[in-house]
Formats: structure tokens, sequence, C-alpha cells
């Protein structure tokens, strides 16, 4: 990256850190863990040439992305430092959290990306922001089958859903993995499950796990279902 870009990543930390200790937006507080646990684990899904859906991204094409449940801005706001060109949208459903989001935008000077006060299954309505998307992305929000449900109708056919998971996420118990409860909604939203990719955090070594979701159908019009029901009764 540029000098500007380590700049920007610098003053994001600063901006994090100070916000933090009146309002709760990270319990990852140490500048090397932010480094590492937010920031990089926001990039390396990316940057990493075997996931063949973030070429895209890779490529430093104007591309569209919506990053749903934003929260302290990961890993949209990672991802429009390093891509500059993306032109991302950031969701989150607590106004305060828009506020810090508004506030970090404006210090880094970023250009080309938006952040919305709202629930996933409010935007994402005909006429609104539905489909819109060469790439939904999220992390560690919900269940797979929730999280499908959020974030599919927002892609468009052909587009990606890309969702960070920590360990565990396919690991099959007694009655399956996550991953293998969600097959079936994701089908049913439109989707085909493309990759699943492994990786760890460079220094901790924490495992992480990358879901990604091809959008091979438009999603029923019927989804997503009102506020509150797919995390309550998932597909």
């Amino acid at each position: 990256m540029s000098d500007p870009q380590a700049g920007q990543f610098l003053l994001y930390n600063d901006l994090l850190l100070e916000w933090n200790s009146f309002m709760n937006l990270t319990a990852i507080t140490e500048p090397e863990e932010v480094l590492e646990k937010h920031f990089a684990d926001s990039l390396l899904p990316v940057i990493m040439t075997d996931c063949k859906a973030t070429e895209g991204i890779r490529s430093g094409k104007s591309l569209t992305l919506i990053d749903i449940g934003t929260g302290a801005g990961f890993p949209g706001i990672p991802l429009k430092i390093a891509f500059p060109e993306l032109q991302v949208t950031l969701l989150d459903s607590l106004n305060k959290r828009v506020k810090f989001l508004n506030e970090v935008i404006d210090r880094l000077g970023l250009k080309g990306i938006t952040a919305i006060h709202g629930r996933a299954e409010d935007f994402a309505k005909a006429g609104q922001l539905r489909e819109t998307f060469d790439y939904a992305v999220s992390r560690a929000v919900a269940n797979m089958s929730t999280l499908s449900e959020y974030c599919l109708p927002y892609v468009k056919v052909g587009g990606h859903f890309i969702a960070y998971k920590a360990s565990g996420f396919t690991n099959a118990e007694k009655d399956g993995s996550e991953m293998d409860h969600a097959t079936k909604a994701i089908k049913v939203l439109g989707g085909t499950v493309e990759q699943v990719v492994e990786y760890t955090l460079p220094a901790s070594g924490d495992p992480r796990c990358l879901a990604v979701i091809k959008k091979t159908a438009p999603t029923p019009k019927k989804y997503p279902r009102k506020a509150g029901l797919p995390a309550k009764e998932p597909l």
C-alpha cells in the first residue's frame, strides 16, 4: 500500500480507540490486535489469490459492495482503503455507529462510500437497494442461514455474497455443520455455494473461514421476510 493508505489505517485506528472510550465499538483495543484481527482479517480473504470470487476487487475495477451489519466498519472500510475504486455502502442498524462511520469517512477523506442507518431486511425491498451490488459481505453477524437471507437479496445475479466466519463453521457435529444447515436457504434465495476457504491470521494463528456464495438466480420477492423473522425463524 502507499504511504497515504497506511496513514488512513493509522488514523482509522486512532478514531476507533477514541470513540470506543465512550461507546461500545470493539472489545479489541490493543493496536497490534486491531491491526491483525480487524484490519488484516478484513483484507486477507480478498488478497488471497485462491479466492476466485474476489479477483474483480483485486483488479481495481469500480465494482459495488455492501457491508451488512458493518458495526465499526469491518470489513467495508479496510476494503475501501485498500481498493479505492470500490463503491462501498455500509449498512448498520445502530445510528450511533453510523455517526462513527461518517466521522471516519470524513476524516479519512474517503470518496465513493456511504453509511446507511437501517436493518438489512428493510433496504432489500424492490425499488431500493435490491439486487444492485456486485458483492455483499458480512463479518460475524449471524448464522449462515439468517445471514444469507440478509445478504443475498442485495446481490445482482452473477455477483457474490461473501461471509467472514470463525473456526468451527464447517465442522459437522451429530446434526451437521452450520454450512450444512444453510445449504437449503442459500438455494431458495438464489445462491450456490461456490467456495469455502480456510485460512489463519498471520500473528495469532487464529483460524478463519470464508464462505463464497454465487448469486445464480433472482431472489424470490417474498425474501427477505419482515424484520426479525430471519433471525427468529431461519430458513
